[in-house]
């Protein structure tokens, strides 16, 4: 056990060392330079492409779908996406740059989640969004036969540009439902999404206290 937790923390180290050369100047890809209103989202040239390509998350039991913020003119595009990897729901961490009127045509829908950027998510987001996993993946009800007949449904999550408040969630998600540790997670996250979570984060994240939501069992969350 100690031994564990001494690679744990070892890992962790190297990781936000990481994170000081790399993920500094960004503020976990969520910096108010990168704000932009609904209004200015919605109007004037933009190029019709996906400045970043989403990110799948899969384990066993989930389906994530990493993302930065559609804006209306490139919506279609993200819709596009969402289909591909059997996306249901789309959870919004940040201010709105489109309608969600296009994605309930699309039969996605739409879960408003929004937090300050910068900080660590609210209890009530935290909740309404193991709520969402839970009642996705597990039909509500982490029994013997969780995650059986689910694997087509996937939740994609996005922020300003993917790297900050959405990973964050996810992380939390694979803590809770997976019993990972707060650098498993990370790490996983990671080795899909460059630059994704910073120094700030991954120390919430290590000191996060899982809901016990996976049966009962809790998560893997490194004690320091």
């Amino acid at each position: 056990m100690a031994a564990t937790m001494a690679n744990s923390s070892n890992a962790a180290s190297a990781m936000m060392s990481v994170d000081a050369n790399n993920n500094g100047a960004t503020g976990g890809g969520t910096g108010n330079g990168n704000r932009s209103s609904m209004n200015n989202s919605m109007g004037g040239a933009s190029a019709m492409s996906i400045s970043s390509k989403p990110t799948p998350i899969t384990t066993q039991h989930l389906r994530f779908l990493i993302m930065d913020a559609p804006r209306q003119t490139n919506l279609h595009l993200y819709i596009k996406e969402c289909r591909r990897n059997h996306v249901t729901d789309i959870v919004r961490v940040c201010e709105p740059t489109y309608l969600g009127s296009e994605l309930t045509s699309a039969g996605i829908q739409l879960h408003e989640m929004a937090y300050e950027d910068g900080h660590s998510p609210p209890e009530p987001i935290l909740n309404q969004w193991l709520t969402l996993v839970e009642e996705r993946f597990f039909g509500g009800s982490l029994g013997a036969s969780a995650g059986r007949g689910n694997e087509q449904k996937t939740i994609a999550v996005h922020c300003v540009a993917g790297l900050g408040r959405a990973p964050v969630l996810v992380a939390i998600a694979l803590m809770e439902f997976e019993r990972m540790d707060a650098v498993e997670a990370v790490m996983m996250i990671r080795s899909q999404r460059r630059g994704a979570i910073n120094e700030k984060q991954l120390r919430y994240l290590e000191g996060y206290k899982c809901q016990k939501r996976n049966g009962g069992n809790g998560c893997g969350c490194v004690i320091l």
